[in-house]
């Protein structure tokens, strides 16, 4: 399946395309919220395996509906080496299929369900990781690009 192309903000408030990285494989993260323990621990996780998905000719983004200067906060305190794109009106969540019902403590809302999706240098999805569970995760998608 094709991935969805996107015109997103990213954390410098420059407009990214998926179409910018043809010749490179991408992760494509969708992550709930800026610096939360969950989110937080897995933007690290790919943070210290970057060198390694570089070598494999891969970029690592992350998106949330967080705003770009949530973003811009959240990149400095980690030290992460990857954009963060920004997704306030919802439309990429939505194309992607990330956008859900969520319920905590007996309450539903809509919000992002943590999932990862692996485009090839195609522009193809090769690979969707849904409901992911933050511990190891970096390694299972690293696993997959190798």
């Amino acid at each position: 399946m094709k991935a969805p192309d996107f015109n997103l903000l990213n954390d410098k408030g420059e407009t990214i395309s998926l179409k910018d990285f043809k010749s490179k494989k991408v992760v494509l993260y969708f992550y709930p919220k800026d610096d939360t323990s969950g989110c937080t621990k897995e933007a690290c996780d790919f943070r210290d395996k970057i060198k390694i998905f570089e070598k494999n000719n891969t970029v690592i983004i992350g998106v949330s509906k967080d705003s770009v200067e949530s973003h811009q906060k959240f990149k400095k305190k980690y030290d992460l080496p990857f954009m963060l794109l920004t997704d306030e009106n919802l439309d990429i969540l939505k194309k992607y299929g990330v956008w859900k019902e969520k319920s905590m403590y007996g309450r539903k809302y809509m919000g992002i369900e943590r999932t990862t999706f692996i485009i090839n240098d195609k522009g193809i999805i090769s690979e969707i990781y849904s409901k992911v569970k933050v511990d190891g995760h970096a390694d299972e998608v690293l696993n997959k690009i190798k």
